[in-house]
């Protein structure tokens, strides 16, 4: 064949295989889609059905409505109400019976046969009639007469027979009002939409009063119109003596506490007593003779007067004829006519004589039709007639004829076993031929745990859907990790849970590992298989036990830092010792300062005092404080011990603020106030002046300067005039007090002074007289030319010269002045 056609060969069948897949599942996938399509009913509106079924209602509170409501939402969720006698799911279109007490829903076949089957089996244990049994509910195991089997179908309020399925009402419900008598009963009736469940209390409001009857009449539900007061009952109690003394309180008062003295009713012995229980009977014969004398009363401790005799009086023969009187002694024979008493047949009377006990049976014959009415027959009256016909009606199984001779009709339920092969496939039924499908099989069948030692029983054919009982042995399986045992856990199917133990495993460091065991742990591993298209439901992975590795060791250690400044926990994975982050605040050779460093590997690490040669070098200057007054700071770099003695000068002026004086900053600092007082003097006398005006005689001192009184100045004293003088110590002028007055010479030589005063005066104006010609000769030569500029320069010098002797006068005028006060000062020096 050419490759060609056959590698297209191939892939048509290929595609032809994906084909067939595809088609397989879609149709798998339909079947599964249609079978849960038929399954499920058609939704309905929960929330409208139920708020039309409480429209009526005007409790306020919901909790009156809770048990109610539960029951409507079982009813209105398809799958939700189970049939405990079949147990599958009653469908909304199911014939139902509901029970009067526990309100379980049961379909109407099954509750039919659970009803004939527990009468059957009850008849057949017990041997009694059926009509004295009974038969009960499958879950409350409430009591029900035979004539109560039920054979229609009714709604929840028993209103409406075979009630047809509404969507827009509660499923197998009429849709009308329930009507029914409320319990305890009110005289009020539900006024709930027809319902599953029972009915919830009276929602009528009525005015009634408390318990006690004693306060207002208050509007109250029906449903709890009981209340109470708090007040005291006083209600008379039974004893007719003693009021209830109890508050207000619901029911009858409660018996009377005290006690009594009380006679028995014959009156014949007293007892202390109760007080609510006044009446009591001793147990002595009354033995009172009657009102006839010869009889005596035979009843027991009794009340009020003995009743007559029962033999005394008007009594009749056994048959009624005929009455006599008679002593009480004596029995009333027989009169010896028939009896003629109404035999049990209804029809003819007793034959024989007069006589006690009762008549015999009725034994004339007379012709009787049987019970069908197909034969007659001439028979004994007390005997009942019955034909040899058989009656070949079906029985209520449908399967087999009735048989029973003289059938009226009413054929009696078939007692004949059923024998059909249960669903189960291994078992027959066992209950009596009926219609429909048999009931599960009630044999039962064992269902053991994994590990056996636990077992269930349940229903034959449901051990495919039962769940495993719950076993409360160990699992006993082997364990899948390196443990020898497993935590001990519960036995289960299945594989067991993940081991929680500790691993336990002995990690590198020596310690053991503290994790959850990880030598099985399930994982997902993917596969590298492809999947052959959307069809293919294979899983792209695998799950599978795998042993993983130990984590890192998380035990705490405690570990020091580099610089052993603090001891922390870490794990063991990570202990290592690592910069706490800290400076490292060792003291340098210096002895003044400490390692700045951040915490760093050191020598010896206990030692937390001393650098190590792995700490920095001091590099700072001295900065030990210097002695008090210093200012200098230390010249050598950061050393131990004490700096030298301070070398620098410090300027200061002397006490007389003139000289500079340098003098060692050590020597000034250390010395006390005499020595700095010495140090700042110059050894110059003071410039200073005194009180008096002379110099201080004292060397450069502080303080104040000596006292005027010790100046030894030669002072002179002068005339006003300044032309007398006297020479004197200060000290002694001071004292003294003494002054010098002019005389006739010296007014004379003031006159004179006066007189060269002017003289000099004259003299300088004569010579800046000859200045200023002078100066007006020359300007007069250099501005001669023309006539009219001649006129105007002689009118301008005119104007100049003027305003030049007044700048002269004036300057002279000042030049006076300024002589006279210097040689003033002059005079009064000297």
């Amino acid at each position: 064949m050419d490759p060609k056609r056959k590698d297209m060969y191939t892939q048509s069948r290929r595609f032809q295989e994906a084909c067939e897949i595809m088609k397989k599942n879609a149709a798998k996938f339909l079947e599964n889609e249609l079978s849960s399509d038929s399954s499920s009913e058609d939704e309905i509106d929960d929330l409208k059905i139920l708020k039309k079924t409480f429209s009526n209602y005007d409790e306020d509170e919901n909790s009156n409505l809770r048990k109610i409501t539960e029951y409507l939402q079982d009813i209105l969720t398809s799958g939700a109400v189970v049939c405990l006698i079949c147990i599958e799911s009653v469908k909304r279109n199911d014939k139902i019976w509901s029970c009067e007490s526990c309100y379980c829903i049961l379909h109407l076949t099954c509750i039919q046969k659970w009803a004939k089957d527990s009468m059957y089996h009850l008849s057949a244990s017990l041997n009694e009639d059926k009509g004295s049994l009974k038969w009960c509910c499958p879950k409350c195991r409430f009591d029900y007469e035979p004539s109560k089997q039920p054979s229609k179908y009714f709604c929840f309020c028993g209103k409406v027979e075979n009630p047809v399925y509404d969507s827009w009402n509660v499923p197998h419900s009429c849709g009308k009002t329930c009507d029914k008598k409320l319990k305890p009963e009110c005289g009020h009736s539900c006024c709930l939409l027809c319902h599953p469940g029972p009915c919830p209390p009276c929602p009528k409001t009525v005015l009634v009063s408390c318990c006690c009857s004693k306060s207002a009449k208050v509007s109250r539900r029906c449903s709890a119109k009981e209340w109470l007061c708090g007040k005291k009952c006083e209600k008379l109690l039974c004893c007719k003596i003693h009021h209830c003394e109890v508050p207000c309180h619901q029911g009858p008062c409660p018996p009377c506490n005290r006690q009594s003295k009380q006679k028995c009713q014959c009156g014949s012995r007293v007892s202390l007593r109760p007080c609510y229980s006044p009446k009591w009977q001793c147990d002595k014969v009354c033995s009172k003779p009657l009102d006839c004398g010869k009889h005596n009363c035979e009843n027991i401790c009794h009340e009020g007067s003995c009743p007559g005799c029962p033999n005394s009086g008007p009594r009749s023969c056994p048959c009624g004829k005929k009455a006599v009187v008679l002593p009480c002694t004596e029995d009333v024979p027989t009169c010896g006519d028939t009896c003629n008493k109404l035999l049990e047949c209804d029809l003819h009377r007793c034959s024989e004589r007069c006589h006690y006990g009762p008549c015999g049976k009725c034994l004339q014959l007379r012709v009787m039709k049987c019970r069908c009415g197909q034969r007659e027959k001439s028979v004994p009256c007390c005997k009942e007639f019955l034909c040899d016909i058989k009656c070949k009606n079906r029985r209520d199984c449908g399967r087999h004829n009735c048989n029973r001779k003289c059938c009226l009709g009413n054929c009696p339920p078939c007692e004949v076993p059923c024998g059909r092969t249960l669903n189960c496939g291994h078992h027959k039924c066992t209950s009596l031929c009926h219609p429909g499908p048999c009931y599960p099989c009630r044999e039962v069948v064992n269902i053991t745990c994994n590990c056996g030692s636990t077992k269930i029983l349940v229903p034959c054919g449901r051990k495919k859907s039962a769940v495993p009982p719950r076993c409360s042995s160990d699992c006993k399986l082997p364990s899948d990790c390196h443990h020898p045992e497993r935590q001990k856990h519960k036995c289960h199917f299945g594989s067991c849970p993940p081991c929680r133990l500790a691993c336990g495993k002995t990690l590198v460091c020596g310690h053991a590992c503290s994790f959850k065991c990880h030598s099985a742990v399930l994982t997902r591993i993917e596969t590298k298989q492809k999947k052959e298209g959307p069809w293919d439901l294979r899983n792209s992975y695998r799950m599978e036990l795998v042993c993983k590795p130990c984590s890192p060791c998380p035990v705490p250690i405690p570990v020091t830092c580099l610089g052993g400044h603090e001891v922390q926990n870490l794990p063991c994975s990570s202990a290592q010792s690592t910069s706490c982050g800290r400076k490292c605040g060792r003291l340098l050779s210096c002895g003044n300062h400490t390692c700045s460093l951040e915490c760093h590997s050191v020598n010896n690490i206990n030692d937390l005092t001393r650098a190590s040669d792995k700490c920095e070098t001091c590099e700072e200057s001295c900065q030990k404080p210097q002695k008090q007054g210093c200012i200098h700071p230390c010249p050598l770099p950061c050393h131990p011990g004490k700096c030298k003695p301070c070398k620098q000068h410090i300027k200061l002026k002397c006490h007389c603020q003139i000289n500079i004086m340098y003098i060692l900053c050590d020597e000034w600092t250390s010395a006390d106030e005499n020595k700095k007082a010495e140090l700042m003097c110059c050894s110059n006398r003071c410039p200073k002046e005194m009180g008096c005006g002379h110099r201080c005689i004292l060397l450069c001192h502080s303080g104040s300067c000596s006292d005027q009184k010790l100046c030894k100045k030669k002072v002179v004293l002068r005339c006003p005039c300044k032309r007398k003088k006297k020479d004197m110590q200060c000290a002694a002028l001071l004292q003294s007090n003494i002054s010098l007055v002019c005389d006739a010479e010296c007014f004379e030589y003031q006159e004179s002074l006066k007189a060269l005063e002017n003289e000099k005066i004259s003299k300088k104006e004569a010579e800046d007289k000859k200045i200023q010609e002078k100066e007006l000769e020359e300007f007069l030569k250099k501005t001669e030319g023309k006539k009219k500029k001649r006129k105007k320069n002689i009118e301008n010098y005119q104007t100049y010269n003027q305003s030049k002797i007044l700048k002269l006068g004036s300057s002279a005028a000042i030049l006076c002045i300024v002589a006279t006060v210097i040689s003033y000062f002059i005079i009064d020096l000297q």
